[in-house]
């Protein structure tokens, strides 16, 4: 059991290894400390707007094209074939200086699904120290295959319909929902000084092992400390974290299904018996057939 455990999975090497390679240059975060400054100054994080990044967007974006949109349309069709419904998921979200706008998705939930469920998992990660583990394993909204579409980031490739536009940019916090942005406090509405991302800094230190409040602190740093160079950076690092991503939600869902597995390891066994007894009886009969057309043949020649 310890060789296990003291032996990483290949993905997950591979991604300590470029996270290592690639790490964006910010100062490390002194979690404790940031939190105090900003709410007692909520002021002293000066916003830097790099110049030529919504050049950088743009022709990132123009060079991709011929490789996403078949891609794209790839997801349109397992969209369509699974689930009843619009392809294209439209929701209002919170940008730019508390702007809303409307950001496109690939659909993975089933239509008219109910937002409490969603509402009250987000006000408990909001109001605790929890990680923001998402409850996709286990959310009976979820539409097949939809769960793989946001893990591997799939689901959000119409969003960059809303980079083009200059309502997003490739780089950049995520954009929240209005309710959420209701419940921020005035020190946390700061990450909003910067236009809204696909990935972030967010996204590539840990995302789902990181709380709340440590999610509200690295989008500050990042506005306060964005680069082009460091765009970049965060982009080519994004590719790994979303094959670990994947991984991990594989391994969750093999643990979650293996306690199903046991409760109904009667009716397995069940099931197996009466699989195995049936294929011993098709093979007896088999044999039992071949026996006989046998020997009418043999009989056949003895009469001629």
């Amino acid at each position: 059991m310890n060789e296990v455990i003291t032996k990483p999975n290949t993905f997950y090497r591979a991604w300590l290894n470029a996270k290592k390679l690639l790490t964006v240059k910010t100062k490390p975060l002194d979690y404790p400390n940031e939190l105090d400054q900003l709410q007692n100054s909520p002021a002293t994080h000066p916003v830097h707007h790099p110049g030529g990044k919504r050049t950088l967007d743009i022709v990132l974006v123009l060079l991709a094209l011929p490789f996403l949109i078949p891609l794209a349309l790839l997801v349109a069709l397992l969209i369509r074939g699974g689930s009843r419904g619009p392809v294209l998921f439209r929701q209002e979200r919170v940008g730019y200086q508390g702007r809303r706008f409307t950001v496109f998705k690939f659909r993975t939930m089933l239509v008219n699904a109910c937002p409490s469920t969603h509402q009250g998992h987000l006000h408990q990660l909001m109001n605790s120290n929890t990680p923001m583990l998402k409850m996709d394993s286990r959310d009976p909204r979820i539409i097949p295959l939809g769960l793989w579409l946001r893990a591997s980031g799939l689901d959000e490739l119409p969003q960059l319909i809303n980079v083009l536009r200059g309502e997003m940019s490739l780089v950049g916090p995520r954009p929240c929902l209005p309710y959420e942005y209701d419940h921020y406090l005035p020190w946390q509405k700061e990450r909003f000084e910067t236009v809204p991302g696909l990935t972030g800094l967010w996204q590539v230190s840990g995302k789902n092992r990181t709380t709340f409040t440590e999610m509200i602190l690295l989008d500050i740093k990042y506005c306060g400390s964005k680069t082009l160079g460091g765009d970049l950076k965060i982009i080519l690092m994004t590719i790994p974290a979303l094959i670990f991503q994947m991984w991990e939600t594989r391994r969750a869902g093999l643990a979650s299904s293996r306690p199903v597995r046991r409760a109904t390891c009667y009716a397995t066994g069940a099931a197996r018996s009466l699989r195995f007894a049936k294929q011993r009886w098709l093979a007896w009969f088999g044999q039992e057939l071949a026996k006989t057309s046998g020997k009418e043949k043999i009989e056949n020649e003895f009469i001629r």
